[in-house]
Order: structure tokens, then sequence, then C-alpha cells
């Protein structure tokens, strides 16, 4: 065994080595090869129907090197190492691409064996003519393998992976011309041999037949050219075994077919395309990497699929994409890159098509078809905050939204939202994208006048009438991608805040004479600096998720508010077999002079099930944990079980005018239930029915899943 430590590997763009020109047409058929590559793929919206289809690549290295001729010939001379063309006629069994050839010879010596052998030599006239139907049988009396000078070979090693190889031929066998092509095709696919040319010669003693053959070179060095993302060290492991060995074609092709491999795996688009062994062993590998040329966008009819003029800016879409010109070309980035595009919210459909260029590179051609651009909408909905009535908390909405303004993907909102006593009305403005911004950083800015129920702190009024609190808002945010999975916000806002009775009068006093304002006023005013972080793990909603938001009250007057809020949420997400086990915990505090209605509610839908909506606690701190087995039953249908768990901390007394001991709020409570969940075009349908701690039962009912 040679040592395989002094293995030289090159891998570059275009390395230059000394070498006699390659074959015609060797490297002709690449450009061919790249477009029939790319006939046979199709990125498209639905990736995996058009999985990749590579054109078969060599099944073995012999068809990619070698070439086999066979040729049948009689001597008149009286040397026995000459073969003579005086009666000749060749048979062609098979075809190459580059190095290879073997080829048969019969050759007779009429030097004082002349009459011995004229029989022989009429079975040899006869053989041959019968040809292709009736082939007759040859006596062979010995069989050899010898160089191509017809010398015994230096290594006995190859020798014998010669001899090994023959199946037919052996000493003292009668073989057909077929049996003997066969054997010869035997010994070139052993790998180790570049030519073979079989040789009868008769003898006193008969025939004997010589498989003259040449061995490949040892291999000592790779020259890779065109390997730009190929690593050098997947080249140096692949081929480090082989250094100071014969260079065998079986597992050059093995090797060939990991490189290829290598580009499928990953989605590029490449491939071998052409070896060669030059002088001094030196393997010399072409690979062709189909970079992207030109990306271009094209619109398409949504009706008819023919070609039309779009309302989206083509620069808006392009920026989307991370396959960029001079990229090779990857069907997984392609993919990813049809997806980020459907993201943008505008696009009904999208498509990669990859056309094939000159020298080789690729085209690559998104086909897009536009949604409709915006339009009016109605819907519904229910309040958490309202606990009573006939129609408690029953909302109705009516919207209006443009979901590309300008052509460059910038989003209008504008909503109503109507109920028994919740409204608001909102015009959001979205520029997913900054121009200019290579972070991806987006820019929202919202107006907003609502009403919400207060009773989730301060319950109804004496008379049974309800506490609302209104809310005048309007700020601006910025977001962007931290990391991977990794989002950041950051803004200010605005807002101007007071309690109302169910005439719409402002009061600053509930039931017990509690504060409904920090600063005594009708309204308290605030500016508030905010940062939020958010870390998702699939995107999905049972995938993990953890979120921390500070809010920081910014005195810009001496009768703002000032104060801090931290909030945080994590979700873990489990599969138990064909159930999921979705574990929940959510806290925060509040540091400094803050709104009473502000404090953190306990109890509800979305939090301690078994309770009515803020009848836990009402805190200044709190945390509360759920834990919930989900499963399937019937198609859609699914069911689960829970249980809930929450806590105010001892905070509750710390709240301005502390509303939850005076309405006996038990500031910590517990709840455990059952139900089931229906999908739906809304979102999931929940129906639960909840046991608490105080032995109460209780029904809760929630679109959508939980806050």
């Amino acid at each position: 065994m040679q040592p395989n430590d002094d293995v030289r590997v090159t891998s570059c763009p275009s390395l230059k080595v000394p070498h006699p020109p390659p074959p015609h047409g060797h490297f002709a058929r690449t450009r061919n090869s790249f477009a029939q590559l790319i006939d046979s793929f199709k990125t498209r919206s639905g990736f995996d129907r058009l999985g990749p289809k590579f054109p078969p690549s060599w099944s073995t290295a012999r068809s990619l090197l070698c070439s086999a001729s066979l040729t049948l010939s009689r001597s008149d001379q009286s040397t026995r190492s000459e073969s003579f063309s005086k009666r000749e006629e060749r048979l062609l069994v098979g075809k190459s691409h580059l190095l290879c050839s073997a080829s048969l010879s019969l050759t007779r010596s009429d030097e004082s064996t002349q009459g011995g052998v004229e029989g022989r030599e009429s079975q040899l006239k006869t053989g041959h003519s019968a040809g292709r139907h009736d082939e007759e049988r040859v006596l062979i009396s010995e069989v050899l393998v010898r160089n191509k000078d017809g010398e015994e070979l230096e290594r006995k090693d190859l020798e014998m992976e010669a001899v090994n190889s023959l199946k037919a031929c052996k000493a003292n066998s009668a073989l057909t011309v077929r049996e003997v092509q066969e054997d010869v095709h035997r010994i070139i696919d052993s790998g180790y041999f570049c030519s073979c040319m079989p040789v009868a010669v008769d003898t006193r003693d008969g025939i004997r037949l010589v498989f003259q053959v040449e061995p490949n070179q040892e291999f000592q060095g790779l020259v890779c050219e065109g390997a730009n993302v190929l690593p050098a060290k997947f080249l140096e492991d692949a081929f480090r075994t082989g250094c100071g060995k014969v260079i065998n074609l079986r597992r050059l092709d093995e090797v060939i077919s990991s490189i290829n491999g290598w580009y499928m795996e990953r989605g590029l688009f490449a491939l071998v395309s052409a070896v060669e062994i030059l002088s001094g062993g030196i393997l010399r590998l072409q690979v062709s990497e189909a970079e992207v040329n030109n990306i271009s966008i094209r619109f398409l009819d949504r009706k008819t699929g023919e070609p039309t003029i779009g309302k989206t800016k083509p620069e808006t879409i392009l920026r989307q994409l991370t396959t960029k010109k001079g990229q090779v070309y990857s069907m997984l980035q392609g993919k990813r890159d049809v997806e980020t595009v459907l993201t943008m919210g505008i696009m009904e459909d999208v498509s990669i098509i990859p056309q094939p260029a000159d020298t080789g590179k690729v085209d690559m051609v998104m086909n897009v078809v536009e949604r409709p651009s915006g339009g009016f909408s109605a819907g519904g909905g229910i309040s958490s905050g309202i606990t009573s009535g006939p129609l408690s908390g029953l909302i109705g909405s009516f919207a209006y939204s443009h979901r590309n303004l300008f052509g460059r993907n910038q989003k209008l909102h504008i909503s109503l939202e109507r109920g028994q006593i919740d409204s608001i009305f909102r015009i959001n403005y979205t520029d997913p994208w900054i121009a200019g911004d290579d972070k991806r950083t987006s820019r929202s800015i919202t107006v907003q006048n609502s009403r919400t129920p207060g009773t989730l702190v301060h319950g109804n009024q004496q008379d049974g009438s309800s506490l609302t609190i209104g809310r005048v808002t309007a700020g601006i945010e910025f977001s962007r991608p931290i990391r991977p999975k990794w989002s950041g916000t950051a803004g200010l806002i605005f807002q101007r805040a007071g309690a109302h009775d169910e005439k719409g009068n402002p009061i600053i006093k509930d039931i017990f004479s509690s504060p409904l304002t920090a600063s005594g006023k009708t309204n308290d005013e605030m500016l508030l600096a905010k940062f939020e972080s958010v870390y998702t793990g699939s995107g999905d909603h049972g995938s993990s998720m953890f979120a921390f938001n500070m809010e920081q009250g910014i005195p810009v007057l001496p009768e703002w508010l000032f104060f801090n809020r931290v909030n945080t949420r994590a979700r873990k997400d489990v599969e138990i077999g064909p159930a999921r086990f979705l574990l929940s915990l959510s806290g925060g505090h509040v540091v400094g002079n803050f709104s009473p209605h502000e404090a953190f509610a306990i109890g509800g839908t979305n939090s301690v099930r078994g309770y009515e909506e803020g009848a836990v606690a009402s805190g200044r701190s709190y945390v509360v944990g759920s834990g919930e087995i989900s499963f399937p039953v019937v198609g859609p249908v699914g069911g689960v079980v829970f249980c809930d768990y929450g806590t105010d901390l001892g905070s509750g007394q710390t709240v301005p005018g502390d509303p939850a001991g005076a309405r006996m709020k038990p500031g910590s409570g517990y709840g455990y239930g059952f139900g089931i969940r229906l999908e739906s075009p809304l979102g999931p349908l929940r129906l639960e029915y909840a046991f608490n701690d105080k032995m109460a039962k209780r029904f809760h009912f929630g679109v959508g899943h939980r806050n």
C-alpha cells in the first residue's frame, strides 16, 4: 500500500496545467447538458411536485473513459509478436468519451508451422465467416496476460486482477469470438486498465491467447476546474485514499457520483462535465456550475395566464430574493425565495422558471400572479371583557385595506369595530421594508380611538351600569429581524386615557371611591418608549415562543406619567404520540406611577379558566401558568384537557385604590377542565368547561388561539 499523505488536490475556477488537448467536442456538450438539465427542472411555489431531475450520471467510469473495438487478423509472416492486416475485419462493440480502447487480434505464424495449422486456419475462416449467426469455437491451449509490449507485467497484483476478471477464457477451452469479446470487457470493467488487446498466436501446441493490457497511471494529483462552491476538503477526502495507487475507473465513477450528489443535496445546479487523465498521473476534473445570469419578473394575468403589466414595482420583488446574479443557481434557495415572495401577501401565485443562457449560465424568470390590491370586508368577533348581557361580548367589524400602495407592498388598513360596549377605530399604515435599508426594517404608523370595558379591574358601577376606558393613541414603531427566528421592535407611542360611565361622561372614581386615573384628572397622558423582542421556533402557533416587552413612560411634561412596565411570555410544545402537550407561562411587573385600570387582570378565557374575566386578581405584578394536552378526535374536531394557575404575587394592595381588595378578589387561584376544538376558517373555535378552586363551574367560548 502506498502512503496517502502526499495527495495534491487543487480546486480553482480556472487552473491551467499543461496537457495534450482533449478530444474534439469533449466540452462542447456542456451547454447542451445544462439545457436538458434546466428543461427538466422547474422551481414553482409547489416545489415538491417538480422534484430534481438531473440527467443520468455515468453508470460506471468506463462509460466515461473507455471504448472497445474487436479486430480479427491473420499473420502470414514468421514473427509471432506482430499483427498483419492481410485479412482484417473490425467489429464495433462500444463507444467512448475519452481515453481507453480495447481490440482483439487473432494472429497466425507461418514459419515452420504452416502445414500443421491449415486445419485451424480453416476453423478461423469458418468461424469468422459464420459471423453473428453461427459462431464456431476455436480451441485455445494457453491464456496469458501481458503488457502492450508482450512482456510480463511489473505489478503482479494487476496481472491477477486481469486474470481473475476472465470468465470464459481458460487454458484448453474452445472459445467463440463473442466470449473473448466479453472477457475483454470484463478486464476493462475491473477499472484498472485503459486498454486491452487480445492477441491469438498459433503455436505448435495450439493457439495461445494473450491479453495485452495497459494499466492506468498511478494517481499523483488532482486539478479541478470550475468548482467555485465545492469545498476543497471534500475533494481531498474523496481522493485521498487513492493517492499513489493505480487509478481505478470504478472508484473514479463513485467519486464523480459523490460530487454530483453533493451538489444535488444542496439543490445546486451543477455537475461534473468532463474527466481526463493527464501525464504524470494527474487527474483533471471539469465541473460545470450554472451561475445565475439575469433575474427578471414576469407578471401573468390571474384569469388568462398571459403576460400582462403588473402594479408592483419589479425592484420591490427583486429585493426580497436571496438569489443574486453571479451565484450558482440553487433550487432550494429558489424555493425559499418563492415562499418569501408569497409571504408579502400581494401575490396569488409565484413560480421560478430557469432558462439556459450563454456560456453555461442560467436566466431566472419569476412568474407572479398578483392578488387584488384592496377592498372592503366585514366580520365579527367576541370581546373577553364583557361577561353579562344577551349579546355578551359580540363585536361586528368593517374594514378597508390596500395591500400594495404605490406598488411597493406598503399597506393601509382602516377599520371600525363596534360591540355592545367596545368600539375601536384604527388607521394603520405599514411599510414592510423601508427603501434603502439593508436590514429589512419595517415601519408602522398607527392612530387609534378605542373604548374598552373597565370591568376587568373595576367591575360595574353601583347601578349596574358599565364602566369603560377610552383611549386615544398615536405612535410609530420600527421592526427588524435581529437573528434567525429573533425579531425586535422599538417605537414611541402617545396615549391619552380616561374612564367614562355608560353615557360617556368622564369619571375619576369607581363605586368604592377608588381612583380611576393616576393623575387625579379625568385623563392620564403618557409618552411610552416601547421595546419588544420575540423568538419564534417554526412559526406555527404550537411551536416554541418567547417574547419580552418593556414600556417606559417618559415625563416630557410634569403631568405625564412616569413608570416602567415589563411583560414576558413563553410557550413550549411537545409531541406525545398523537397528542400534544403545550406549556405556557407569562408574567409581568410595573414600577412607578401608572393608571389603576392598567393593572394586570387575572382570570378568564385567556387566563385562569373557571373564573370570570379578571375575577382572580388585579395586581402590579402577576404570574400565570397553563398546561394543555390536546388530541385529535374526528376530522377537524379535537379534544383538550387543561389546568391553569395565576397569582398577583401579593401585589394587589399596591395598585392605587386597591380595586382588587375592595371587590374581594382572592389574589390567586387555579382552574381545570376539558373542552373541544373545531378548526374553522375563522381559526380554532374553543368550547371549554372548567372548574375553579372555589368549586364553581363555568363555560368558556373563544375564537382563535389563546393569547
